[in-house]
């Protein structure tokens, strides 16, 4: 996957692009020696980075993980949202950690690679289910399934929780999973009752020189989660949705005349802004405040 070179920031040196973010360190200045993580427009699907960006999506997406990290009230690893001009609005100060090697993902309900894997084994990361879920069904209670940071490029791949304490220990690997379900009971709670369903989302944690575990990265953003309209909800069907899927659905269709067999065409005018649409409207049902 080739990822567009990020741009030079003074007093910062460049360390790593991924599809979505560029992370520099931050050389002089007041927060020397912390991280500047920079939220591009980038979009990426079928692990290609897509052109164009979609228009404001990584100030969106900066803007919603701080007003979860507030709502939450949980370790994280924010440190200032004093950043250099050239980046304000769309980038944050934080704190270098440690990072656990998982995909922390918890699952209210079933869909995705999920329901992929129910379906041919009855199970979730190794959790068993109940006969007879659907497409959108909500589970019993909600799971935890972690995932393979995979390289650039490549699929994250599902993984059973035996995986992850073979990989981080079983203390650190409790720790994990305890906190993952702990936060996405807290936010499952706050976005339903502003007409959200979180159907599922990925968090990331790191490890301070003192042993504490914190959230890091971005934090319940459509990019990371799955938020459907709690109204238009009906399992045995893919949801209507606040994420990227328009964008999906475009690649896969007959309109965009792509075989898969090679990059993507680029993104019609109508399927970029009808996707910052999503990202808009997610953002200001969430929070209750208007983006622009």
């Amino acid at each position: 996957m080739d990822i567009p070179v990020a741009p030079a920031i003074e007093g910062a040196t460049h360390l790593h692009s991924g599809k979505v973010r560029d992370l520099y360190t931050l050389d002089s200045g007041p927060y020397a020696g912390n991280l500047l993580m920079v939220a591009s427009d980038r979009i990426s699907a079928f692990d290609y980075v897509l052109e164009p960006g979609i228009p404001d999506k990584g100030e969106i997406l900066t803007r919603m993980s701080l007003w979860w990290f507030d709502q939450l009230d949980v370790p994280h690893h924010i440190v200032s949202t004093d950043v250099p001009e050239q980046v304000r609005g769309r980038a944050v100060v934080c704190e270098p950690l440690e990072m656990f090697p998982v995909e922390c993902v918890a699952r209210g309900y079933l869909t995705g690679s999920g329901l992929l894997d129910y379906r041919a084994t009855g199970e979730v990361c190794g959790v068993a289910l109940p006969d007879g879920l659907e497409d959108g069904s909500r589970l019993p209670q909600p799971i935890f399934t972690p995932a393979t940071k995979a390289d650039l490029g490549d699929h994250d791949e599902n993984v059973s929780y035996e995986a992850v304490v073979a990989s981080v220990g079983a203390e650190d690997a409790a720790a994990l999973r305890e906190l993952t379900l702990e936060i996405y009971a807290r936010a499952e709670a706050i976005a339903r009752e502003r007409g959200i369903i979180l159907a599922d989302t990925k968090f990331e944690f790191g490890r301070r020189p003192s042993g504490e575990i914190v959230l890091a990265d971005e934090v319940l953003t459509p990019d990371s989660s799955r938020f459907w309209p709690a109204d238009a909800w009906h399992p045995g069907s893919p949801q209507p949705s606040y994420d990227k899927q328009i964008v999906r659905n475009w690649l896969t269709s007959a309109e965009s005349g792509w075989d898969r067999s090679g990059p993507p065409p680029v993104l019609s005018a109508e399927v970029v802004e009808l996707t910052r649409a999503k990202y808009v409207e997610a953002f200001e049902r969430l929070t209750g405040t208007s983006f622009r």
